[in-house]
């Protein structure tokens, strides 16, 4: 029974999360089914680590083909994997680089480490002053450092002391970015959609403004596409909407085709370059279980199927959801099949209204009071967005 299995992982776990009450057993494509026999549309897909829905075929196929020959080398070795992958994913990206590691987290770090190593070696900057310039509402992980430039209290209270080397401004304020650059600003870190705050899409020219602020500074513009990248808003990056091509892209979550915990940052070789042997690594970063199914998620990428279906399946999504404005949603934002939907705090904070959603069979996630948010698998049916939108509409009342 649900109740007992939820009791009895309360009682094995620290209480890192607050999870809905659903224990699932099963997945596949965009539903998954709990220990119950109960089935549910899943409208978060890990965060976008499901981008290819549950037990995507072709992933399953390529996880199961590498089970069967070598798992793990660590990095003190070659895998026949591993040049491939990266290859292929640095000409997804545009990039000539690559740098594999596991966790978005860690891409994240990684980018940090990079960008002062680069503002040392190649910028000039003096030793231990760099800094790096971030947006409010931020979330790229949870790590001391990361939380450091947190201003999430729930992600940083406590945990200091912070590391210094960072700067926030509000995100979308191009004056306030461009009055932070100084001489020791080596980067800045950006979401092109900020997912864990509620979707927030930037103003228009934004994105282009900070662009040529970091270009004409000699600063590295970081992409964290960790959430918003892989199909999610229509493109291969949120970012390219707007024309826009950073120094570097952040990767995580589909990366992995919610299989492994796969990540990476992508560069060119005057960034990523700066990087010798022993200054960064991970012992299962880029190891051949990861690195054949990442080459099967850059495979289904090419395609271009799945970017289709995020454009016209997340105007179908985002047609329906602005119907509900007005009525029980104050205001809906997002792009491609990715909404983040302010519900009415009259009527229900956004836990009760994914509480609610599930009791009817679709499984989001809130954020940040009476915000929830939609990112259902790229292989989501048009049917199965009308039931989302219908099974909202309804607990809205």
């Amino acid at each position: 029974m649900t109740t007992d299995a939820v009791e009895y992982a309360e009682r094995h776990t620290a209480h890192n999360y607050h999870p809905l009450p659903v224990v699932i057993a099963d997945g596949e494509g965009a539903w998954v089914t709990d220990i119950d026999g109960k089935r549910y549309l899943d409208c978060l897909a890990g965060y976008s680590a499901l981008n290819f829905g549950h037990r995507h075929p072709v992933l399953i196929e390529a996880a199961k083909a590498q089970l069967d020959r070598v798992t793990l080398t660590s990095r003190a070795f070659i895998h026949d994997q591993f040049g491939p992958f990266c290859e292929e994913l640095a000409e997804l990206c545009g990039k000539e680089l690559v740098l594999p590691m596991n966790t978005g987290a860690e891409a994240v770090e990684t980018a940090i480490k990079v960008a002062r190593k680069w503002g040392y070696q190649v910028k000039g900057v003096p030793q231990n002053k760099a800094k790096i310039i971030v947006a409010e509402n931020n979330f790229h992980g949870r790590t001391t450092t990361i939380i450091s430039f947190s201003t999430d209290e729930d992600a940083r209270a406590d945990f200091g002391p912070y590391t210094p080397g960072f700067e926030i401004v509000p995100y979308g304020d191009l004056a306030a970015l461009t009055a932070a650059i100084d001489e020791n600003t080596v980067a800045v870190l950006l979401e092109p959609i900020q997912g864990e705050s509620g979707v927030l899409v930037p103003p228009p020219g934004y994105l282009a403004g900070v662009r040529a602020v970091t270009s004409a500074n000699n600063v590295l513009f970081l992409c964290d596409e960790i959430q918003s990248g892989l199909g999610r808003t229509g493109r291969n990056f949120a970012i390219e909407h707007t024309g826009v091509v950073p120094d570097m892209y952040l990767l995580g979550k589909a990366l992995g085709g919610g299989v492994v915990p796969v990540s990476a940052v992508a560069a060119n070789r005057d960034v990523l370059g700066v990087l010798k042997p022993g200054q960064h690594g991970s012992t299962f970063g880029g190891n051949p279980l990861a690195c054949a199914v990442g080459r099967a998620v850059v495979g289904l990428l090419r395609t271009g199927e799945y970017q289709a279906r995020a454009v016209d399946l997340g105007k179908q999504l985002h047609a329906g959801l602005e119907d509900l404005v007005g009525h029980g949603i104050l205001a809906v934002r997002g792009q491609g099949l990715w909404a983040g939907i302010d519900i009415d705090p009259a009527l229900m904070t956004g836990r009760q209204a994914c509480e609610k959603l599930m009791d009817l069979g679709v499984l989001v996630k809130d954020t940040h009071g009476s915000t929830i948010r939609l990112a259902p698998p790229l292989v989501v049916t048009g049917d199965e967005i009308d039931l989302a939108v219908e099974r909202l509409r309804t607990v809205l009342g």
